[in-house]
Parts: structure tokens; sequence; C-alpha cells
């Protein structure tokens, strides 16, 4: 768990290059007998399964990728296992052992006092966000949600004993996001949030709005911090209409000084000896500018300057920051990130929250490419407000 200031934890899709095949077993963990229709399934992705009779499972398409795969079942503890999908991999077999749930949880919701109408609302606008796509997204099951200020840190906190579930109408998705986790400081700078959820799609009520749906979908795509990820590792970030630049803070840590030149690839990203790993890593902050896609109107900071070009920058863009909160991390083929926690976005990606949120099978129809990022020549640094520290918690 991390703690961010002005920055937010990115939960991370990708693009499907293979597909391999998961099988396995539920079962409870003390007598190892089988749990028959237990719910599977893979984080962050429309995969779902439900267990036979003897507690077994099947994916036989799983998109190429790293994902967290997950076993739920009334009254016992979420179950957790990394699985990897790669190119031509062998069939994987997996086996989750349940332990039966404690009254840890219990004896928490009991604790915690009936969340006022306040509490509850300023919960939900940090956790499903405040863009166009945020407000057409509810949480439908609102009794099974317990948020509280914390007595000690009066920080908003909130948690579910199984799921909260969302319904995003702009998108055309039904989440169920398990085993949440959310904290946050009382002026709601300051926090984070995560857990496993899993899509479902939604069926359109006609033809209009399964086009709607899928003009939204590749909307939330575009820009998105997967996208950039895709852009990086294919080495088409000025293609995609994205445009890297440098930001170093100031010595006494006040501002933060902008170097407009568009960082060269190879600062970005290091391929391993063997070239069959590569890795997110450069020293700063980054500053990401996304060309072609006009701002939420929710979204009311300014845009950070990007400093001088010599062809003016499309006034139609979105600027974010990125922080490694590591040495590095490595990129997956697929554009997902090894470890998503590694990392920490700021400004217009720390924006966006759950209502933009897509699940990480999903596959864009194509890669539209954005006005490709100008070229810029170097000027003398411009200092600008200092962003958020990142901090581990």
């Amino acid at each position: 768990m991390q703690k961010i200031l002005a920055f937010i934890l990115c939960l991370l899709p990708g693009l499907a290059l293979a597909q391999g095949r998961v099988t396995g077993v539920v079962q409870d963990s003390a007598t190892h007998q089988p749990l028959a229709f237990a719910s599977v399934f893979l984080a962050n992705t429309t995969l779902g399964a439900t267990t036979t009779e003897q507690g077994e499972f099947v994916f036989p398409k799983v998109p190429a990728g790293s994902y967290e795969l997950v076993g739920s079942y009334v009254g016992y503890n979420l179950s957790k296992q990394s699985i990897t999908i790669a190119k031509a991999a062998a069939p994987q077999s997996v086996t989750l052992l349940l332990s039966a749930s404690g009254p840890a949880l219990d004896e928490v919701v009991v604790q915690a006092s009936a969340h006022s109408q306040e509490d509850y609302d300023k919960f939900t606008g940090l956790f499903l966000g405040q863009t166009a796509f945020s407000q057409q997204s509810r949480i439908t099951n609102p009794k099974d949600v317990v948020v509280f200020v914390n007595d000690s840190t009066q920080e908003l906190v909130a948690s579910a004993k199984n799921f909260v579930e969302i319904e995003n109408m702009a998108l055309g998705y039904r989440l169920k996001y398990y085993g949440m986790s959310f904290r946050f400081s009382p002026d709601g700078s300051a926090g984070s949030f995560d857990g496993q959820p899993v899509f479902e799609e939604m069926t359109p009520q006609d033809e209009q709005q399964r086009q709607q749906w899928a003009a939204n979908r590749a909307k939330a795509y575009a820009g998105s911090f997967t996208h950039f990820l895709r852009s990086v590792y294919r080495n088409e970030l000025k293609k995609q209409g994205f445009l890297v630049q440098l930001v170093r803070l100031t010595p006494d840590g006040t501002s933060a000084v902008v170097y407009p030149g568009a960082r060269p690839i190879d600062s970005l990203r290091r391929l391993s000896a063997d070239q069959r790993h590569m890795y997110l890593r450069f020293t700063g902050d980054l500053q990401v500018a996304y060309f072609g896609e006009t701002p939420d109107p929710a979204y009311d900071q300014p845009m950070s300057p990007l400093g001088y070009s010599r062809t003016p920058y499309p006034t139609e863009r979105e600027v974010s920051k990125v922080r490694l909160l590591a040495r590095q991390v490595e990129i997956l083929p697929n554009g997902s990130l090894r470890d998503s926690e590694a990392v920490a976005l700021g400004e217009y990606w720390g924006f966006e929250k759950i209502g933009e949120f897509m699940p990480l099978d999903y596959e864009p129809p194509t890669m539209v490419s954005a006005p490709a990022a100008p070229a810029s020549t170097p000027a003398p640094a411009r200092a600008q407000p200092a962003a958020g520290r990142a901090q581990m918690r």
C-alpha cells in the first residue's frame, strides 16, 4: 500500500498479443475439500468463471500478460495468485486455497458507526471520480460499503465485506470490486485505494447504445496511461500524440523546472541484456502531454506549461505527471506493468478514477494516432508550482 500526495495509483490494462489456457481447482485451505460454485476471475479483466461441483474452473483463452488470479467464496477470504501468460506458453494449472474468514472485518464494521451521507458522497467522488463518465457511474450496493473517519488520523476510510458493485452506464461495464482498501486525507489530496475488480459487459438496449459504448471505451483508452505505456514499448510516442518532458524540483523544493525538449526514448526505457525484458526507467519526474483530445469539463486545474516550441502546440491537450516509486519497473508486451504499485500518477491521469477504468483485456478497434507532437526547441528552464511528492506508506 502506498500513500500518494497529489498522485493516484493506477491500475493498468493491456493489449492481447497471444493467448494461453488456465485451469485449476478451488479448495478449502484446511480440509482441501473442493469449493463448488466459487467465483474465480482474473483481476481487472472481463474474464470470470464459476467452479463446478468438483471445484474446478477453466479459462480457455487468456490474453498474454501478467494477471492476478482471484478466488472468492461466501464465508471465506479471497485467495490470490499471480500468473503470467507468455507467447507459446504451455497450459497452466493452479490450485487456489481459500481460508475461512475470521471476525476481523466484522469487528471493524461493528465498531464503525453508520456513515454519514457527507462522508459517503466524499468517498464516491474520490473513488468513482468527477469526469463525465464517472457521473454516469454508480455504486449499486451502498449498504455493503462501510465509510468512516479514522479518529486517530482523520483519514476517510472505506471497505466492503465482499465487494463493491459499480455500474458504468457510460462504458457499458458492471464491476465487482473485491477486497477494496480505501484511505484518503480529509481534503482528498493524499490517499490510496486498491482492490481486485472484475468486469462484466452489459447488454446494450439497442444499436445506438452499443455504438455509443464502443466510442466511449475508445475515448477512455485514448491518452490513457496504458496508451502511453504501449507507445513507450513500441517507440511510438510522437506518432501516438505524446510529448514527454523532464521535470526536476528546484533545490528549495518550492517549484518544478520543465525542460522543454522531448525526452529521447532511451532515457525512458531500458532493455535487458538478453533483450527479453523492457523496463520503464528514468530520473526525476516526467511530464506527459497528450494532444488531440479535449480535457473533461470537470477538470478545473490549469494545464502545466510545456515551454517553448518552434511549432505551436495544439490547444487541445491533457498534461499529466509520472513518478517512479522504484528504481525501475518492467513494461510487459501488452502495455501493462509487472508491478503497478511502482508508479504514481498526477495531474490529469490522477484526476481520472474508476469511472474511466477499462478492463485489461480491452482491445481498441484501432491504434488511432492523435496529431503528432510538434518538434520542440529547448529553451531556458521554466518554473512552475511543484507537484506533490509520492511517499511510500
